[in-house]
């Protein structure tokens, strides 16, 4: 009976021990945030195109000439508000007129084509919060009044604000 009773004091003399030291420890924590900024991600799938105008693209006793490739898919994701796309070409002065126009968008409404230029155009308005994609549709035209030639372009996507 002796050592039952000496084996339940060392039982609730740990029991103390363990609680006292469990009291001495007490309870941390710490606040995690977690913060989302604005998201503007925008990138053409193909990085370069040539539009090449040859004398299958010409009708007889018409000047212009045109060509198109619908071969580049434009991608972006959005977290903001209502944003549009604009595109715009690096060349001040094209010889050559070049148009473009979003086809099929996953999000947004597309504009009508435009011809490139220094400033920045339309090219697809209403895109909300969302990741999306369209065809891009390029139109080459030359006149054949104009000779021969080639332009150069660098075009830009931007996302801006509506």
């Amino acid at each position: 009976m002796k050592s039952f009773l000496t084996f339940q004091c060392v039982l609730c003399l740990i029991v103390l021990v363990w609680s006292e030291a469990a009291s001495q420890f007490g309870v941390s924590s710490h606040t995690i945030t977690v913060q989302v900024q604005d998201i503007t991600g925008i990138q053409v799938n193909i990085g370069s195109i040539n539009l090449t105008i040859s004398g299958s693209d010409a009708i007889a006793g018409q000047d212009a000439m045109t060509t198109t490739d619908q071969s580049s898919t434009l991608l972006w994701g959005i977290n903001g508000g209502t944003k549009k796309i604009t595109a715009q070409t690096s060349l001040g002065s094209p010889f050559f007129t070049l148009k473009v126009v979003a086809l099929s968008p996953s999000q947004g409404t597309a504009a009508p084509e435009v011809t490139l230029s220094s400033a920045p155009q339309d090219l697809l308005l209403n895109v909300g919060k969302s990741s999306g994609s369209c065809t891009l549709q390029y139109t080459g035209i030359a006149l054949a009044s104009q000779g021969t030639g080639s332009d150069a372009h660098t075009i830009t996507f931007t996302v801006q604000a509506q």
